[in-house]
């Protein structure tokens, strides 16, 4: 069995002066990756690895992750950056076989469309929501639309 579990990137500044791709996570951000990561590690959907947009938002909400899961840094994937849920797809099914959970951390609207893409969850993605979602396969390159079941789902709220 193969879990997904999609990470939203945490609330990121929107002051003038930063160019996208170096948008910081801002002070609720860093505190909300940290409290959805915690509660994440308490449940038995813990990934064996992330895979992150390089974009700054994203890479340090994966490595606030990280942290609070025990986790290797984050691998960056460009095309995640800017992805849609076609590029998302295939990012997915290239994932290594000998992995069975998998963090995503990345953007919307692509993250919100690939959760509805694979399980048919129309579910709102905001900023430092966690999908969790499980394939019955043993292999990333079988995962298809409406092939996975969505067993878990948090956002920061009420933090």
């Amino acid at each position: 069995m193969k879990k997904l579990i999609i990470i939203r990137h945490a609330k990121a500044t929107h002051e003038t002066g930063y160019e996208d791709f170096e948008r910081p996570l801002t002070q609720r951000g860093l505190h909300d990756a940290a409290v959805v990561a915690g509660r994440l590690k308490e449940t038995e959907h813990v990934p064996q690895m992330l895979v992150s947009s390089p974009a700054l938002r994203t890479i340090s909400t994966a490595h606030i992750f990280s942290q609070h899961l025990d986790l290797s840094a984050a691998g960056e994937i460009k095309a995640i950056y800017e992805a849609d849920v076609d590029d998302l797809y295939e990012v997915v099914t290239q994932l290594p076989d000998e992995v069975d959970c998998i963090g995503l951390v990345g953007h919307n609207p692509a993250l919100g469309q690939l959760l509805y893409y694979f399980s048919g969850a129309a579910h709102d993605v905001p900023t430092c929501a966690v999908a969790v979602i499980e394939f019955d396969t043993n292999i990333w390159e079988a995962v298809t639309a409406n092939s996975g079941q969505l067993v878990y789902y948090d956002y920061p709220k009420n933090i």
